[in-house]
């Protein structure tokens, strides 16, 4: 067997968990839909922001700052051009790695926050020479975290009080050593995430790696201990009424099939998980595979909840996350919306994505536009 075949096989096995699940997922999904209601469309923008990333090796701090002053002239016109049903900007969720700590380069994410061009969350990259430890973990965790609240006044507070909160993603994907004890090492990271302030994780979908869990296509709570590898390869979804609930609720994205592509005249499927690339079609086709993925808070069927990723100095696909291409698409998909009449589109981060939800299972409804500060509240937005 060649090595590209046994390549080949190892990602089947990896993935059969969720590919058996996916035709009764899919189908479920349907039952649920009501295709008579007006739907409200929440996209959520989870940027693997590394400013410090190049295709030759890491930038010095010097050359990150111009990049960035370059990415935020491109976000500031972008956000100006494209607004959503309550004139909020197009923006990202900026998911900074916590290695790479750069005083002056926070300061600038403090200031797109402040422009309401995007708020900073938390992504780490970990255990990838050697297997982490779970207290290396945890004080990377805090001390970040706290350096975020503290020096720059981001992150947020459950109902405005306690310790800081956040929204991860886990750098290489390996969300609680699920890539066989690769890029993590930790068990119990999960536990750790909890006990530190995660409110949610928003590193799925990660399909064909081997880091994608059964689970698909929803919002949901770990369905095992968090003290266990992995803990959310089983789930239980996000639901209108639920009483008590368990962070962090993992925030998936679409992972559908796009059945458009033909070889010598056979359809040949491939993967559609909410990348802002620039070899992906960006047309409302591709819209309505996201919006089919029905992720929902059960019982909350007219709300949408469509994340989608990107890495924000890809410098090849940054007119498809952030510039003139992400421009026309959205620009595209707002007025489709309201030509129709069928749907209206909102632009949210992490956290007010998150707020939504909440406010969905303590059973709100109407625009969920009114609920992007409903329990987690922004530190910036604090009195001194």
């Amino acid at each position: 067997m060649s090595a590209q075949q046994n390549d080949l096989l190892t990602k089947l096995k990896w993935n059969l968990p969720w590919l058996a699940r996916y035709p009764f997922e899919r189908a479920a999904n349907r039952l649920q839909q009501n295709a008579f209601e007006k739907k409200h469309v929440v996209f959520t923008i989870a940027d693997h922001f590394e400013p410090s990333w190049s295709a030759a090796g890491l930038l010095d701090t010097d050359a990150q700052l111009r990049r960035l002053d370059e990415w935020h002239a491109t976000a500031r016109a972008t956000g100006d051009a494209v607004r959503d049903a309550d004139g909020t900007k197009f923006r990202h969720t900026n998911f900074y790695p916590a290695e790479q700590y750069e005083r002056r380069i926070l300061d600038k994410l403090a200031a797109l926050q402040a422009e309401g061009l995007g708020e900073t969350e938390i992504h780490l990259h970990h255990g990838v020479e050697a297997p982490d430890t779970a207290e290396n973990l945890r004080r990377a965790l805090l001390d970040f975290r706290d350096c975020l609240a503290a020096e720059h006044r981001l992150l947020s507070r459950l109902d405005g009080r306690g310790d800081p909160r956040y929204a991860f993603v886990h750098g290489n994907l390996a969300l609680a050593n699920s890539c066989g004890g690769r890029c993590c090492g930790v068990d119990d990271e999960m536990q750790i995430l909890f006990e530190t302030g995660c409110y949610a994780d928003m590193t799925l979908a990660s399909a064909p790696d081997q880091s994608q869990v059964p689970v698909i296509n929803k919002i949901y709570e770990c369905g095992f201990p968090l003290t266990e590898r992995a803990p959310h390869r089983r789930g239980r979804a996000l639901a209108v009424g639920r009483r008590q609930m368990q962070f962090p609720l993992i925030f998936t994205g679409p992972l559908v099939f796009n059945w458009t592509r033909t070889i010598k005249g056979l359809p040949v499927p491939r993967l559609e998980d909410g990348a802002l690339v620039h070899n992906q079609p960006m047309d409302l086709a591709r819209f309505n595979r996201w919006k089919n993925a029905n992720i929902t808070v059960r019982g909350r069927t007219d709300w949408i909840f469509v994340k989608l990723y990107c890495h924000g100095f890809f410098d090849y696909d940054q007119s498809a996350s952030i510039g003139e291409d992400v421009r026309r698409f959205f620009g595209e998909i707002i007025e489709n919306g309201e030509k129709t009449g069928d749907y209206r589109v909102y632009f949210a981060s992490a956290r007010e994505a998150v707020n939504m939800a909440l406010a969905a299972v303590d059973g709100h409804s109407g625009s969920p536009g009114q609920f992007r500060d409903y329990r987690l509240k922004t530190i910036m937005e604090e009195k001194n």
